[in-house]
């Protein structure tokens, strides 16, 4: 059933390549990590985000589908109808 549930988020991000994304990342020890960027490739394991350049140090991170199914890493979509939010819906 876990091995559905990624692919189920991987193909929800498929759909949004190229989209401006919003990252909300557990930092350990009570820190929550917050970095925009756009959504630039789907492996099958991992995601690559390139983050805008202004705002962060690094140019891309990459997080894998089970840090989205596990809650450590929490997706956004802003695109223009509104804000989607990527994440593994419990059944």
């Amino acid at each position: 059933m876990a091995k559905n549930s990624l692919l189920d988020i991987k193909r929800s991000l498929e759909a949004h390549v190229g989209s401006k994304i919003r990252l909300r990342a557990n930092g350990g020890r009570r820190k929550t990590i917050e970095r925009t960027g756009t959504l630039e490739e789907i492996y099958p394991s991992v995601f690559i985000v390139k983050l805008d350049e202004e705002q962060h140090a690094f140019k891309r991170v990459s997080y894998s589908y089970a840090d989205i199914l596990t809650e450590s890493v929490e997706v956004t979509v802003c695109n223009d109808e509104g804000q989607v939010r990527i994440a593994h819906m419990q059944q």
